[in-house]
């Protein structure tokens, strides 16, 4: 079988969340691709998939295979851009959008730097929180920091992230010691709103995935707001560590239940389309990619 193939193929199914999702954008019978998912498992000789009749769940093996994989079909789709585009110089407008906090951050830093390689290149940066609709809103390109499950959407993986439950040292000294994600329940929890869960804080420890159904104090829908009352010691927060990495390295910040992971994230260079990609679009992807080729967030 095509092994490029293959691997596209258990891409979307990973993205839609079952085989019978996947059947439609990639033109094949639930059994084509099923077949595909089994012979780059029997290739492979590891499971990549838990399947039951309610749910697919990726194995360790399989998240990490899938991660690279994406990773080779976006290189494989600039290498064809590329050579189709020839010498053309990225010139217009590139309209980019990206989320508030990490934009100011880590994004901001970096815009001279492309702009003086690419001096025909106009830059448009729009920031906010809220998932836009690239096509509908006409931007060219967004980061995101999620879950890719929209495979009508092409993303290029730039680095991770993993939520970290953390509080300040004042707060943990006037509250009961937490052993366990339940004990969240009697702590002052600060809420980020644009959260997919809602208020259901996942961690996986050593007995398996544990859901807690929190009952926030605050609500913000701005990730610096809820790290400045965590740093003021007004509760306990779930963020990313590209934000929290300095606070906790500093002390100013502990993290909390080191036993339970919180989900990891992928941030994604995310665009409309893999056909006629914009030399201006893969000229900012190769730029991005480069720039998080060595982030250490998570040490």
């Amino acid at each position: 079988m095509d092994r490029a193939l293959e691997m596209q193929v258990f891409c979307t199914v990973v993205d839609k969340g079952s085989f019978i999702a996947a059947t439609e954008p990639l033109a094949m019978s639930k059994a084509a691709v099923s077949r595909y998912v089994n012979a780059l498992e029997a290739r492979l000789g590891v499971r990549l998939l838990h399947r039951t009749t309610r749910r697919l769940s990726l194995t360790e093996e399989g998240r990490i295979f899938y991660q690279q994989a994406r990773d080779v079909l976006a290189l494989m789709d600039a290498a064809e851009g590329a050579a189709a585009s020839g010498s053309e110089e990225p010139a217009g407008v590139l309209r980019i959008n990206a989320p508030l906090s990490f934009g100011i951050e880590h994004l901001a830093p970096l815009w001279a730097g492309f702009m003086h390689a690419h001096p025909k290149i106009e830059l448009d940066i729009s920031l906010n929180d809220r998932v836009v609709d690239l096509v509908e809103e006409g931007f060219d390109v967004a980061v995101r920091i999620a879950r890719m499950e929209d495979s009508s959407l092409v993303g290029r993986r730039l680095a991770s992230t993993r939520m970290r439950l953390c509080a300040a040292p004042a707060y943990l000294a006037r509250h009961a010691p937490l052993a366990r994600p339940a004990d969240l329940l009697a702590h002052k929890v600060i809420a980020y709103s644009h959260f997919a869960s809602r208020n259901e804080w996942t961690f996986t420890g050593p007995q398996g995935d544990v859901t807690v159904q929190t009952q926030p104090a605050v609500r913000c829908n701005n990730g610096d707001t809820c790290r400045a009352i965590g740093l003021s010691g007004g509760g306990i927060l779930l963020q990313p560590s590209f934000m929290l990495f300095e606070d906790i390295r500093r002390g100013d910040l502990v993290e909390i239940l080191p036993g339970y992971r919180a989900v990891e994230l992928g941030i994604y260079a995310v665009y409309p389309s893999r056909k006629h990609l914009p030399p201006k679009v893969r000229a900012l992807i190769n730029y991005l990619v480069e720039c998080f080729a060595d982030v250490r967030w998570d040490d």
